[in-house]
């Protein structure tokens, strides 16, 4: 399986535009998936950098409803008019940030025919799979960092069940990708146990203090547990991954726009 990183928070090539975003080309033996389209159309032009073509992608999956992972939505289906794109049916909800700017998608694309409107768990195949795991206990707590839905003239704490989680199977091994862990990247890990875990951990927000944070060591450790490789990104933060990566070694990987990883 073949990873290209066609956005991130940070680039690995001077000809790569980056953005506060995610998204990623992802080669297994029966797909070439897009997951998540970045917080604009840049995606698409770093992919032609990369030697990638968009219209021969056969599938594509917005991890959650947030502009920096479906901004570039549009784009996207703009160049290509044939693949599917998986959503949950919670991804057009009022979203906002915690300064009450509105953070959702574009409202016009949710009726695109494109889109696939899913719930919480679906089979696309024997090798792809997306789960919300929204009835699952959350064993660890869940910050909402501020993010919140809008329900009539009032926002509440955003409970992410709009979020899902590609799972990938082949090689015999077991695959998750996610694009920010909002509902926590120690529940999905004690929830999906993946070989491999892919995606954002949402652990920017965490102040370090005099080098230390006891979240982040705390969580550092429950990672190790499992017997597990991480390739991490986005939302995770550069501090919060040199802290981690102190604690985690060769088992913590970090992924750049402009990359491509071979698992």
């Amino acid at each position: 399986m073949k990873i290209s990183v066609l956005m991130e928070n940070t680039s690995s090539r001077p000809d790569i535009a980056f953005e506060h975003g995610l998204s990623l080309f992802i080669e297994t033996p029966r797909h070439r998936l897009l997951f998540d389209t970045g917080a604009s159309g840049a995606f698409a032009a770093n992919a032609e950098k990369l030697g990638i073509d968009l219209s021969t992608v056969d599938l594509a999956v917005l991890s959650h409803g947030h502009d920096d992972h479906g901004g570039g939505l549009r784009t996207f289906l703009s160049l290509n008019h044939s693949a599917p794109v998986y959503v949950n049916r919670n991804a057009f909800g009022l979203y906002y940030n915690e300064a009450l700017r509105y953070i959702g998608l574009d409202p016009e694309l949710k009726s695109n025919p494109q889109l696939i409107q899913v719930g919480d768990n679906v089979t696309i195949d024997e090798e792809l799979s997306l789960c919300t795991c929204n009835h699952e206990i959350r064993y660890f707590p869940v910050d909402s960092a501020g993010l919140s839905v809008k329900s009539g003239e009032n926002y509440k704490a955003d409970p992410f069940v709009h979020e899902q989680y590609l799972m990938i199977r082949t090689g015999g091994q077991n695959y998750a990708v996610s694009g920010c862990s909002h509902k926590g990247i120690l529940n999905l890990m004690k929830w999906l146990q993946p070989d491999v875990m892919i995606g954002g951990f949402h652990f920017m927000k965490l102040k370090l203090s005099g080098g230390e944070n006891d979240t982040l060591r705390d969580a550092a450790a429950e990672l190790l547990r499992y017997p597990a490789e991480y390739y991490t990104c986005h939302c995770t933060g550069l501090a919060q991954y040199d802290y981690l990566k102190q604690r985690m070694g060769n088992r913590l990987h970090y992924l750049s726009a402009g990359q491509t990883v071979e698992l």
